[in-house]
């Protein structure tokens, strides 16, 4: 199984109508290819991570990459793995109420990763630990 986070940028303003509708149709694909993660969206900027089979997740990769609604679309983190963070999210998406800059591993950027060449760097652990605060309790 495969886990991928990327980020990007929207290409335009969203509304939570448009979030809304993005979701809908993201948990309705994710569910037909077996594919759960979580969606942070802030400030025109998002970061998501996908899991499930390997070929699956790719195919989906490529779809975001080709899709209008983002730009500089960067991965962040491929791993694979032997069971999801998000077995129950076809696409997991926090309140809005959520105070994400609480979130442990927040930033508002990742790009010393994409600078660094996929190294490690200090935004590798935030980045996992950003993850891990959205996982569901449970």
């Amino acid at each position: 199984m495969l886990s991928l986070t990327y980020s990007s940028v929207a290409t335009d303003a969203l509304d939570d109508a448009d979030l809304a509708q993005l979701l809908a149709q993201s948990r309705r694909a994710n569910a037909e290819n077996d594919i759960t993660g979580v969606l942070l969206f802030r400030n025109g900027y998002f970061l998501q991570l996908l899991e499930g089979p390997d070929q699956a997740v790719r195919r989906k990769m490529d779809t975001i990459k080709h899709d209008a609604r983002h730009t500089k679309v960067t991965v962040l983190l491929e791993e694979v793995i032997e069971e999801r963070q998000f077995p129950e999210w076809t696409m997991g998406y926090p309140a809005a109420d959520t105070d994400v800059e609480q979130a442990p591993g927040y930033r508002t950027t990742f790009d010393d990763l994409d600078a660094a060449g996929g190294d490690s760097v200090t935004s590798l652990p935030a980045l996992r630990e950003l993850i891990r605060w959205f996982r569901p309790r449970g």
